[in-house]
């Protein structure tokens, strides 16, 4: 019953390290200072994606082609890039989010649906006790992205607002231009 936990617990921990969610997450947390409204969409994204992963298994996989997603996701993530860039005017005093929720439910919800965590969790849940793994999988999403936050915040009180935001928007057309690759 423990490895049922602690497999995709580690698994997933070490495969998203440093992936384009984790770094997205890192990018919205220095744009705002609503950092529990970010977590907790962040979270329900992540409870929605691979909670239908792991219910489904991978029959998501196989009804919608992978490669639509990551074009989506790619499309969304430049459209986010471009918009952080746009409104660094007003806003950039200020380093708010309109909806840090909705922000990081929308990206964490696309960045995750095909991806590869998401298709493991699935996978996992084919081998192991469904609900351990569901257990597993969103402790290990939930640390992560609690270290991703608390990066961002920490960037946010050590910077220069303006560079943040600048680099958080080109982060954010490269993770998309990446999701085409």
């Amino acid at each position: 019953m423990i490895k049922a936990f602690i497999i995709p617990f580690l698994t997933i921990g070490i495969a998203e390290l440093g992936d384009k969610t984790q770094l997205a997450i890192l990018c919205l947390a220095s744009n705002t200072r609503k950092y529990y409204q970010l977590l907790l969409g962040v979270i329900l994204a992540f409870l929605i994606a691979d909670g239908l992963a792991i219910l489904l298994g991978d029959l998501l996989a196989g009804l919608i082609p992978a490669s639509l997603v990551k074009t989506i996701s790619g499309i969304i993530f430049i459209l986010f890039g471009i918009f952080t860039l746009l409104n660094r005017k007003e806003e950039e005093a200020e380093c708010k989010l309109k909806n840090p929720f909705l922000s990081g439910f929308g990206i964490v919800l696309l960045s995750e649906m095909g991806d590869k965590t998401q298709i493991a969790s699935g996978m996992f849940a084919a081998k192991f006790n469904p609900f351990m793994v569901f257990l597993g999988v969103i402790s290990a999403l939930t640390i992560l992205s609690l270290i991703a936050i608390y990066l961002g915040k920490y960037l946010l009180s050590k910077l220069d607002r303006k560079i943040v935001s600048l680099t958080a928007g080109i982060l954010f057309i490269l993770i998309g231009v990446y999701c085409f690759f």
